[in-house]
């Protein structure tokens, strides 16, 4: 499976550090990325800073591998580059 989301803004504010997190719950073994790409927000924002004309492009992909818990899998795996 495969998302991708564009969001747009003209201003954008963050009271506090945003925590994010990404998780893939489930059964079964799978290879899963995630990844964003950001014009004028850096990876780590300043709380209370203003960025104009922001835009963040986000991409998640998943699929499951075959293996299952008694078939050599150990579970989900994921890779996280946000």
């Amino acid at each position: 499976m495969s998302f991708r989301s564009t969001v747009r803004a003209r201003r954008l504010r963050f009271a506090e550090e945003p925590r994010t997190e990404v998780r893939f719950p489930g059964t079964g073994a799978r290879e899963s990325t995630s990844h964003s790409d950001r014009t004028r927000l850096p990876g780590k924002v300043v709380p209370g800073r203003d960025y104009e004309n922001v835009t963040v492009v986000y991409r998640l992909d998943t699929r499951l591998t075959g293996e299952g818990p008694d078939q050599g899998g150990d579970g989900p795996r994921s890779r996280s580059r946000c």
